[in-house]
């Protein structure tokens, strides 16, 4: 009887050598054995690769211990691996295709940090005291939100490292965070008065040919990222509907136009009339980029803060540090003052989830936990104050 596609003396077998685990399944086809070796990554992706053509099934299982062998060497090299270098092969080979320049820089910041401290330390040799001495080293001088991001990366690339079975298993974990609390990150951004002041008078000094200072009132009324704004095209305005669509950004190190930094960067954003009608004046220019001015290009970071300083002076406006993006932090202030949703300012913001902008925002957040801390003891001092055996009993429900 000839032979079918169907699965027939199909057998499995795990090869657990340290660095690999790989499973080989045998299928028996008309043109001989076929032999399929899958493997989970670290991040829990199955990748496959087949061959078939064998006369035998012996000759096929003997293929797949070929490609054993060949991942056991790869894996004793990285078991000699310094705990730097190890770093570096991780986000290289994990992190780097799937990132932002902007989040690569980061990473390539902490691989200098590691390398700096560790040196030729192999990754085997590295305990949890060795690491929570580390944290203790950097975090002496440095932000909670510095020492949490560099800790983020090397628990990923040990929890890498454990999956690999290089290491037995993961230093970093029952570690503490240690940091500078003087070096504490406060965001910038202006209050109501402050808000009211930059607007009139950027709208004061509007000219269509300039498009800088459109830039800056779409960031105070939207909270848009300054990438965001300068991609923007006309399709991306709904002026009927009272919309911006966002869904690309500039790339300040490509010079290119790319995806929205996130899938939840990717939104729609309700705005008023008083920002459309700012943004109409733009149509004069007749260009396909809103924010084009009349050198046919659109400001980046250097021009726009040059012009945002200038409106602040003459607004007698003194913020150490204020920037761009300081606009979007000035948005968030707002709301969340004016006692709008965490959730509604998280999917406006365009963050993938709430922990993002609680994080973020956690000195914002603070601040309006103070008020609104007061405003409930203000509340609970006028219960009880009624009249003598005139309470009203409310049923909640």
């Amino acid at each position: 009887m000839p032979y079918s596609n169907e699965w027939i003396n199909v057998s499995f077998f795990i090869i657990t050598q340290k660095e690999v685990k790989l499973m080989a399944s045998f299928r028996k086809q008309k043109s001989g054995w076929k032999v399929t070796i899958s493997k989970r990554d670290s991040e829990g992706n199955l990748h496959q690769t087949s061959r078939n053509g064998f006369s035998t099934k012996n000759e096929a299982r003997e293929y797949a211990l070929k490609v054993e062998s060949k991942s056991e060497v790869l894996t004793s090299s990285k078991r000699d691996m310094t705990f730097a270098d190890y770093f570096d092969y991780w986000y290289q080979t994990y992190k780097e295709n799937k990132i932002t320049e902007s989040t690569l820089r980061h990473y390539k910041l902490a691989s200098k940090i590691i390398h700096r401290y560790f040196g030729k330390q192999l990754l085997k040799e590295i305990t949890r005291t060795e690491y929570q001495t580390f944290i203790n080293w950097y975090g002496k001088d440095h932000a909670k939100e510095t020492i949490s991001k560099i800790a983020g990366y090397i628990r990923s690339c040990a929890q890498n490292a454990v999956l690999d079975d290089i290491i037995p298993h993961d230093f970093t974990q029952r570690t503490e965070l240690k940091y500078n609390d003087n070096k504490r990150y406060a965001v910038a951004y202006l209050n109501i008065s402050e808000i009211n002041k930059l607007i009139n008078r950027t709208k004061i000094k509007l000219d269509h040919r300039y498009t800088s200072r459109y830039m800056i009132l779409t960031a105070i009324y939207t909270g848009m990222r300054l990438g965001e704004i300068m991609a923007l095209t006309w399709d991306d305005i709904d002026f009927k509907h009272k919309t911006i669509s966002v869904n690309k950004s500039y790339d300040y190190h490509s010079h290119q136009i790319k995806t929205a930094k996130t899938e939840g960067s990717n939104r729609t954003i309700r705005v008023n009339n008083d920002l459309l009608s700012c943004l109409g004046q733009l149509k004069a220019n007749k260009t396909k980029n809103v924010f084009e001015n009349n050198q046919k290009t659109v400001s980046g970071s250097n021009a726009v803060n040059n012009v945002l300083r200038k409106l602040l002076q003459e607004c007698n406006i003194n913020r150490q540090g204020f920037h761009f993006h300081s606009l979007r932090h000035s948005h968030v202030a707002y709301l969340l003052f004016q006692g709008v949703d965490m959730y509604a300012i998280s999917k406006r913001l365009g963050h993938s989830n709430m922990t993002i902008t609680a994080k973020k925002y956690a000195y914002l957040i603070d601040e309006y936990k103070a008020k609104s801390d007061n405003q409930i003891e203000a509340l609970m001092d006028n219960l009880g104050q009624q009249e003598d055996n005139k309470l009203k009993f409310i049923n909640f429900r």
